[in-house]
């Protein structure tokens, strides 16, 4: 069900309620919109640049996820391109502490085996 932006107060994948958090999970959680949000962290890019920045992810989808984080006001078109709002900056920065965090455990949980990585 990825028809539509998630929003708080409606109905979203795994919660009916709409709670803003479930919401929120819900738009982060489709393809390609957490590289989308990283990719324009480090700096504002047109949809050409940003779709080699994303390994040429396909331009249907990578439309569509525009569109999405552009609903959800987390991103925005200027004359320098797609640039993160200030909600979306607001965004990356609270994702930072998940990202300390995966760092930890991924020193903690050690190189991947090959056969891991099947």
């Amino acid at each position: 069900m990825e028809a539509g932006t998630p929003r708080p107060g409606w109905p979203v994948r795994g919660s009916e309620s709409g709670r803003p958090v479930m919401a929120a999970l819900d738009l982060l959680g489709r393809r390609w919109t957490m590289r989308i949000l990283w990719e324009l962290s480090q700096a504002p890019a047109g949809f050409r640049e940003l779709q080699r920045r994303c390994e040429r992810m396909s331009s249907s989808v990578l439309s569509t996820r525009i569109e999405e984080l552009s609903a959800a006001r987390l991103l925005a078109l200027d004359d320098d391109g797609y640039r993160l709002t200030r909600l979306g900056r607001d965004l990356v920065e609270a994702l930072s502490p998940l990202n300390a965090w995966s760092r930890r455990w991924a020193e903690e949980m050690g190189p991947a085996a090959p056969e891991e990585l099947e």
